[in-house]
């Protein structure tokens, strides 16, 4: 059978890893047996598109794992999802322009902010991190905006800061080439507290020469994103899967920059088994235990 992984838009974060990963599996398959990408609006869609089975495998931030399982906001029902995998760590950050006053994200209260769409996963980041952080939201003007029109916004000040997904995506990059801007850093003991609040947040360091205006190592916040399917999902194919992944853990990453951290991520395995991978209280898929079992992760 065709397996189908969903992504995110054509060209988006997930729909580029998903491209890659699904290379590496049909692999000296045939053509019945091969992944194909799916193009999607991201983790929630790919849920509910697992759940309807319409998919085999889907990407999701991990954020969302555990409101499907619970059947909590934005889902309308418990969803039956599996783990497989995670995908990769990346930074999620505020930016301002480099003459900018902020200085910290403290510095945010009283400024008007991108935040992404209305109801939208980086919007509920926005909010949680400031909650964390004990900054009233009321205190801030948010502009619920697309990337590429945050961006737009901030170029023209209409705002004084976006939040951006990870990196690298072309809104940054684009950005970045058209007007000075600077990483937004936390100030000491924020990031701290934000990582041992929320436990599907890593400290991820965003490399200097990432874009222009990142002039120096910035530690910030990054969101573990994962490759997920459903309970029903047969284990050899889950298996298989999974097998692909930890296979190339460091093919991956050359393949694609987002994969990069991979194998950092999959270190946790060999202290923690599979309660490692289970963000959100959701179950490593059988499938995937055994890949990992047989490639010697976990006991």
């Amino acid at each position: 059978m065709t397996l189908r992984i969903g992504t995110s838009e054509a060209g988006g974060t997930f729909y580029s890893q998903g491209a890659a990963l699904a290379e590496l599996f049909n692999r000296n398959r045939t053509d019945k047996e091969k992944c194909v990408v799916e193009p999607t609006l991201a983790s929630i869609d790919n849920a509910e598109r697992l759940d309807r089975g319409e998919i085999e495998f889907g990407f999701m931030a991990s954020n969302w794992i555990g409101c499907a399982k619970d059947g909590t906001a934005p889902f309308a029902k418990k969803m039956a999802l599996r783990m497989v995998s995670p995908a990769n760590a990346g930074p999620i950050f505020f930016m301002t322009l480099a003459g900018s006053p902020i200085k910290s994200v403290g510095d945010l209260i009283g400024r008007r902010i991108a935040l992404g769409p209305r109801g939208s996963g980086m919007a509920r980041h926005a909010e949680g991190i400031f909650k964390i952080l004990g900054i009233p939201f009321a205190s801030l003007t948010p502009a619920y905006l697309s990337f590429a029109d945050g961006a737009e916004a901030l170029i023209q000040g209409e705002i004084d800061a976006q939040f951006q997904p990870p990196i690298p995506n072309r809104v940054m990059t684009h950005l970045s080439e058209r007007a000075d801007v600077r990483v937004v850093p936390y100030a000491a003991g924020q990031l701290e507290k934000i990582l041992s609040g929320v436990s599907f947040y890593r400290k991820v360091a965003m490399e200097k020469g990432s874009f222009r205006g990142v002039a120096e190592e910035i530690p910030q916040v990054g969101v573990v994103n994962v490759i997920v399917t459903h309970e029903k999902a047969r284990e050899e194919v889950v298996r298989d899967l999974a097998k692909t992944i930890a296979e190339n853990l460091d093919a991956l990453p050359k393949m694609n920059p987002l994969f990069k951290g991979l194998r950092d991520l999959f270190e946790p395995l060999r202290a923690k088994g599979p309660a490692a991978f289970e963000f959100g209280g959701v179950p490593l898929h059988p499938g995937a235990l055994r890949a990992y079992r047989e490639a010697g992760w976990v006991r």
